[in-house]
């Protein structure tokens, strides 16, 4: 089997070491004996829709997110092509909101979004930041996804499927209880980390999605996470609110 990843505008959307995503990605599949094809696609480059199973965007602030969402803009028809032929995808905080229907920053520049899910988001007076755990129905209940957020925007859904409900943090808007959004094999989350170094159960999620695409489904190798289990466990107590929840 082989996995074909593109990374787009790795140069413009990486905070917090959001790229770790795709490396931990690649080694995961690797160490099934996956092949894993990454391509880097920025400003300019054309997207082709059906040569990928995986797409990854990361965060960035608003000057970086400026600069790629025009040319986001034009990727966008293939983009949706891509994903509504079945691959995955993750995108990161500022990735996440340039995938949504709009961005509308705190000087009232708008920046248009490319509608792959229907959720908006407008930046807020106070940043919602922390450390965030949430409940990702698909995964199960026994173990939660987390991670750190830092965002200005608030992100509203407006029909779409939120990836999560929060167990503790602010998520999307820090009033609604839900984080992210989904659509299809698609994910937004403002989880930062890198989100998957922390979650292994996720990554796994999302290497599924991708190679169900050419292969139908696949049922991965086990690999021994005792160590990343371990860190997920430990993270999610210490920053745990009320005790006994879970």
């Amino acid at each position: 089997m082989k996995l074909r990843l593109c990374h787009l505008y790795p140069e413009l959307l990486n905070l917090y070491g959001d790229r770790g995503n795709v490396l931990i990605l690649r080694r995961r599949a690797e160490w099934r004996g996956i092949a894993v094809e990454v391509t880097r696609l920025s400003l300019g480059d054309k997207l082709d829709p059906g040569v990928y199973d995986l797409y990854f965007l990361g965060g960035g602030p608003d000057q970086e997110q400026g600069v790629a969402s025009s040319d986001l803009f034009q990727k966008g028809p293939w983009l949706k092509e891509a994903v509504e032929g079945g691959a995955a995808l993750l995108a990161i905080c500022g990735g996440y909101q340039l995938l949504g229907e709009y961005y509308r920053a705190s000087n009232g520049e708008t920046l248009p979004g490319v509608g792959l899910w229907a959720a908006y988001t407008e930046a807020g007076i106070k940043r919602l930041k922390g450390n965030i755990a949430i409940q990702v129905e698909e995964l199960g209940l026994e173990r939660p996804v987390i991670g750190f957020e830092n965002h200005g925007g608030r992100t509203f859904l407006q029909g779409a499927r939120p990836l999560g409900q929060v167990i503790y943090g602010d998520g999307n808007n820090g009033t609604d209880g839900t984080e992210g959004a989904r659509y299809k094999s698609a994910i937004g989350t403002y989880l930062h980390g890198p989100l998957l170094s922390k979650n292994p159960h996720l990554a796994d999620y999302l290497l599924e999605l991708a190679l169900r695409r050419r292969y139908g489904e696949v049922e991965l190798a086990p690999l021994d996470d005792s160590l990343e289990i371990a860190v997920n466990e430990g993270v999610f107590r210490r920053f745990l609110p009320t005790k006994g929840k879970w």
